[in-house]
């Protein structure tokens, strides 16, 4: 059966994006690997200690069905308008190489002998520096390994908008305002498939659960809408996470 190779930016991005085509496609006999950029911290990592969210991500994987998790080694970038320093001990991901960066994740493309690889589309969803870095890197790192088919995770533009409706309506704090939406995501146009998982929201919703910094104990912009997820009766959450979107990319490659 292909493999599928999925390049995301942070710990937890795996589930929010691209959750339950992993899901589908490992319950269907496809050997599944998640490539992270970032391990999902700002600062530095105690010698001979993983990072905390990357923890969790193998927790995530492992409901998931994931075969293999790879961190490609660098820091996250975070998403204000202020660019941190490095860390003493890795570099961010936005000031990283692309070119070295799409040759890490060319190499387990090569290595996986990957059919598929998964990525983010031209605005890297909702514009996380970090999400826009992995776009280029997975094409290039797609070139490089001939990758023959690459497919970017996205959400239509359209759907988002009426989803923060619907959280303002449950008065999730949501930070978007109206004329943000013009440059999130993709068109529905745009969109060329759609990926039908809503007899893996169990599985999703508990891989989601399993980043507990993020979820439990997050502070962030969307920890508030994260708790809510966990914390919603599953056929609710089904319905709301049930299909996932994406835009292939022409490679100009014919499949193997």
């Amino acid at each position: 059966m292909p493999t599928l190779v999925a390049l995301h930016a942070h710990p937890d991005d795996e589930v929010l994006l691209t959750g339950g085509t992993l899901a589908r496609a490992a319950a269907e006999g496809h050997r599944v690997v998640v490539v992270v950029a970032t391990d999902g911290c700002m600062g530095e990592v105690p010698a001979g200690q993983e990072a905390p969210r990357l923890r969790e991500l193998r927790q995530s994987a492992a409901l998931l069905g994931v075969a293999r998790v790879v961190h490609l080694g660098y820091a996250d970038s975070g998403h204000g308008r202020e660019l941190y320093p490095d860390p003493p001990d890795r570099v961010r991901f936005v000031r990283a190489d692309a070119e070295e960066a799409a040759r890490r994740l060319a190499g387990v493309l090569r290595e996986e002998g990957a059919e598929l690889l998964l990525g983010y589309d031209a605005n890297g969803g909702y514009g996380h520096r970090d999400h826009v870095r992995v776009h280029h890197v997975a094409r290039r790192a797609a070139e490089l390994a001939g990758t023959p088919r690459v497919l970017e995770a996205t959400v239509p533009r359209e759907a988002f908008g009426r989803l923060l409706r619907l959280v303002r309506l449950l008065r999730i704090p949501a930070r978007y305002e109206p004329e943000a939406l013009r440059g999130v995501f993709s068109s529905r146009t745009d969109i060329t498939h759609v990926v039908r998982v809503r007899r893996y929201a169990r599985r999703k919703q508990a891989a989601l659960a399993a980043h507990r910094s993020e979820v439990a104990d997050g502070t962030g912009r969307i920890a508030p809408a994260m708790r809510a997820l966990v914390r919603m009766p599953a056929p609710l959450f089904g319905l709301l996470t049930g299909r996932e979107w994406f835009v292939e990319v022409r490679t100009g490659r014919s499949t193997r």
